[in-house]
């Protein structure tokens, strides 16, 4: 509505413009068709400046800041390439007022204005840290932002880690990770469908949760579109905006690694905060089912570690105490043995 309301001031205030300026003295003595043309063009041009910007949606901030940058460039280049022409001319005056010098200096002009255009589109996202041209964004918490991958969004504990404030970075999902996720969701397969809606819930709520800054990033990086798997963009990107990586994707976790790149494990992180149990330590447990081998039992803690206790079999369905004999700790998890306390 507002933008409707802009296009109409807009319009109103070119007519009213051409309007003053037609009826002046000097337009009337040429007649009325210059009256008409005077009034009719500028409002034909405003006409067709609405038009492109309704149909042209999808605009950029960082392209239309850029093409900005790059004219005013190329207007002072031009300004000073001309300048020097002009003083190259004065030496000759033959040709100081020739067709030729205002060819060459229209020519000089029209080709430094180009030239910064095309560097500045082209090397835009080179100068994040100095030119404000490139990206006119918000204050972004952290220093250093954190790509979400489909795994981790899906998993869904991110939601949770986000309510504890304990990120201070600002979190990116790439346009192609979304991509990907609404891909899971339309799949034909139930599991994979429902997991894709989940996904898709959780980045709602991430994006609807006040106390982390996340943003859909459409990437327009070389680099990362010339590569076609998502995995291998996530690590590109990451590479290029000098971020991390959270995932749950164990071969993704190496090959970030091997380039150097920082991931955030949320099953490690998950193992990090669980509270610590050494061997021979007592604790009390809810055997829930029979264990593989004979006479184990099995029961799990509130974190979802399973603890598996030997003589257990008997007391399925019972609390019972237990002696702590050894833990095993990998990154899909941690195990409990123990054995029945007397």
């Amino acid at each position: 509505m507002i933008l409707h309301l802009m296009r109409a001031i807009f319009l109103l205030v070119v007519l009213s413009l051409t309007i003053s300026f037609a009826y002046q003295q000097q337009v009337v003595e040429e007649g009325p068709e210059y009256i008409t043309l005077y009034i009719l063009i500028p409002v034909l041009a405003a006409l067709v400046f609405i038009l492109v910007d309704m149909f042209w949606r999808n605009k950029r901030l960082n392209v239309l800041s850029g093409l900005f940058f790059g004219l005013l460039a190329g207007l002072v280049v031009a300004y000073v390439l001309t300048t020097i022409v002009d003083m190259v001319s004065a030496i000759f005056p033959a040709v100081q007022n020739s067709p030729i010098s205002q060819l060459v200096k229209a020519i000089l002009a029209a080709a430094a204005v180009f030239l910064c255009v095309t560097i500045v589109m082209q090397t835009k996202d080179d100068f994040r840290f100095i030119v404000p041209y490139v990206e006119f964004t918000k204050q972004t918490k952290g220093s250093r932002p954190t790509l979400l991958d489909t795994s981790v969004i899906i998993d869904g504990r991110i939601a949770d880690i986000v309510d504890t404030k304990i990120l201070d970075s600002q979190l990116i999902v790439p346009r192609f990770v979304l991509s990907e996720l609404q891909a899971i969701a339309d799949s034909q397969d139930k599991l994979k469908r429902n997991r894709g809606r989940r996904g898709l819930d959780v980045l709602q709520t991430l994006q609807d949760n006040e106390k982390v800054d996340i943003s859909i990033l459409d990437v327009q990086v070389p680099s990362v579109q010339n590569v076609v798997e998502v995995d291998a963009k996530l690590v590109a990107l990451a590479e290029h905006l000098g971020g991390r990586i959270m995932t749950n994707d164990y071969n993704l976790n190496k090959v970030a690694q091997l380039r150097n790149i920082d991931v955030i494990n949320l099953n490690d992180l998950s193992n990090a905060i669980k509270p610590i149990v050494l061997p021979g330590e007592t604790m009390g447990i809810k055997i829930i089912k029979p264990g593989e081998e004979v006479g184990q039992g099995v029961g799990y803690l509130d974190d979802g570690t399973m603890v598996v206790v030997d003589q257990g079999r008997d007391f399925v369905g019972q609390n019972v105490q237990i002696v702590v004999t050894s833990v095993l700790q990998t990154s899909a998890g941690r195990m409990i043995f123990g054995k029945k306390n007397g």
